[in-house]
């Protein structure tokens, strides 16, 4: 399959999304943090693939979307936290249901959009013409099947990795090293969470923070249920005091010098991102 690119998307957030952009912008910056109780170029459309089941709008009710708002109960567990992908992420044109095996239970929906901008997750395993992919939704490291009918698959050439104890991000294209900066991750009581995870969305916030643009990643924060109003969502974004890189001073979030930002920003959405201890 020949390398495109999946569409980057950014808007001012309003109403719904104005709250989460809120919420994730400071999710690892500052406000009260609530600590938890418990504990680019389409391919086009993607191959014909078998049925699958019922329609999204069909008892949607029994099963939640799968967003950075939701835990999905029963999904399978990315058993390669570290793995690589292909490259290959995928769009549904319409809430597509998702499965926690090929043709098997269904454990939750996937809409067409996440945080206002186009879905768009890492293809980790195919069987046939079922796809498994990470979800964006709790808990960390949830998976789920999808038909191949109604998604749009596309190839990112992008990686970025995180290595947390080295306070450090590198930015891969096709295999080879396009940026390493040091960056701000998070402090003893809220980790940055590791494992595989994803650029789930771009937002430009509405009202003056600490970074020109948000990149709100498909993982949660291990310690906080919830933050700022927002469900503890991982973010990379910027940060205005170049003192905090190289030290463990977030929330969880990962905040990135303004070079380091802009190159992130050309990265199409769904591009894999590995946070390894």
């Amino acid at each position: 399959m020949a390398t495109t690119h999946a569409p980057r998307y950014s808007r001012h957030a309003a109403g719904l999304l104005c709250a989460a952009a809120a919420a994730l912008v400071l999710g690892g910056c500052g406000g009260a943090a609530q600590h938890r109780t418990a504990s680019a170029g389409e391919r086009g459309a993607g191959p014909s693939g078998p049925s699958s089941g019922p329609s999204a709008g069909t008892g949607a009710g029994e099963v939640p979307e799968a967003t950075t708002f939701t835990t999905v109960h029963g999904a399978p567990r990315d058993a390669e936290p570290q793995g690589a992908t292909d490259g290959t992420v995928a769009h549904p044109t319409r809430p597509v249901p998702v499965f926690d095996r090929p043709g098997g239970r269904r454990v939750a929906v996937l809409p067409a959009t996440e945080l206002g901008g186009p879905t768009w997750v890492p293809v980790v395993e195919t069987s046939g013409d079922w796809r498994r992919v990470l979800l964006p939704s709790r808990p960390n490291r949830a998976t789920g099947w999808v038909a191949g009918t109604g998604l749009r698959t596309a190839r990112t050439p992008y990686t970025v990795r995180v290595e947390v104890a080295e306070r450090r991000l590198t930015l891969l294209k096709s295999g080879r090293r396009a940026g390493r900066w040091s960056v701000a991750v998070g402090g003893p009581r809220t980790p940055t969470p590791v494992g595989r995870t994803f650029i789930m969305a771009s937002v430009l916030p509405a009202k003056k923070s600490p970074s020109p643009l948000v990149l709100p990643l498909g993982t949660h924060s291990a310690t906080l249920d919830t933050f700022g109003g927002g469900p503890g969502t991982v973010a990379l974004h910027g940060w205005p005091d170049a003192s905090v890189f190289g030290k463990a001073v977030t929330h969880g979030c990962v905040r990135v010098p303004a070079d380091a930002l802009k190159a992130l920003s050309r990265v199409p959405l769904g591009t894999p991102v590995l946070i390894t201890a």
